[in-house]
């Protein structure tokens, strides 16, 4: 029967990894064994994950900057001395607002950093992992690459297309012994969600509890998903219980039944 354990010292790049959906994936998989090198655009967040893990990497990237993404390879190459995972985590929650509001400029970074950052990564992170005889690539979509999203649209339109580009990695990367599956997180509690509902509470012109209160009622276990849910999606995907999964999409979500 596979495995549900890293193989010890797997090596892994945790992009967005010192807050958040991706702290809590870092820790989890540095908690069972594995070796990281992290992300993040947060210089406090980055201090505090250095001060917790002194003997993991971490470097300064913005994921939609091609020298960024190219510097991060360089050193997690030099911190792991190989590469057996990648988990594209980064991403920002966009605008909030119809679309005709909504700032072209606004549109481009969001899709420049939820899509084209895992682009940008997973380039430089696939001649490691062949080099590696394999791996695994774990691509974070969202509930909203599963739904249609009124108002978030550029958010909605980069997480269906990390689906795209996840089935389709699948395909070419399958043959190099390489698995690539996405993750659905649903309604994230924290900050950055809060930040969402507000936005959404003042547009339509509710409170923020109400808002929040309609979020609850969208999901069957009423409640929102932790952080540390996803994290353990994460992890069993790279056990060996997941060798045989590839081009699937894993909702986290409570049963969300819409957005």
């Amino acid at each position: 029967m596979p495995a549900l354990a890293l193989k010890p010292g797997l090596r892994v790049v945790v992009t967005a990894g010192a807050s958040g959906i991706g702290r809590a994936i870092a820790d989890l998989l540095i908690e069972n064994g594995a070796r990281v090198h992290i992300c993040d655009i947060d210089e406090s967040h980055l201090a505090d994950f250095r001060a917790a893990h002194p003997r993991h990497g971490a470097t300064r990237c913005d994921v939609a900057d091609d020298a960024d993404v190219a510097r991060l390879f360089e050193e997690a190459r030099t911190t792991l001395g190989g590469l057996d995972a990648l988990i594209n985590n980064a991403g920002i929650a966009g605008p909030t607002g119809g679309v005709e509001e909504i700032d072209p400029a606004a549109w481009r970074r969001t899709i420049d950093i939820c899509l084209t950052g895992q682009f940008l990564c997973t380039r430089h992170a696939v001649p490691m992992l062949k080099a590696a005889g394999g791996g695994a690539i774990v691509n974070m979509s969202s509930s909203a690459g599963r739904f249609g999203y009124a108002f978030r649209t550029p958010y909605s339109a980069a997480k269906w297309g990390i689906i795209g580009l996840t089935q389709s990695l699948a395909k070419e990367l399958g043959p190099a012994n390489i698995r690539v599956n996405a993750i659905l997180p649903g309604i994230i509690k924290g900050p950055r969600m809060d930040g969402v509902i507000r936005a959404r509470a003042e547009q339509v012109g509710v409170s923020f509890e109400d808002m929040r209160e309609q979020y609850l009622q969208r999901i069957s276990l009423r409640r929102m998903t932790e952080a540390e849910d996803v994290a353990a999606m994460t992890l069993f995907l790279l056990t060996p219980a997941g060798n045989n999964l590839s081009g699937q999409s894993f909702p986290v979500d409570g049963n969300l039944e819409s957005l």
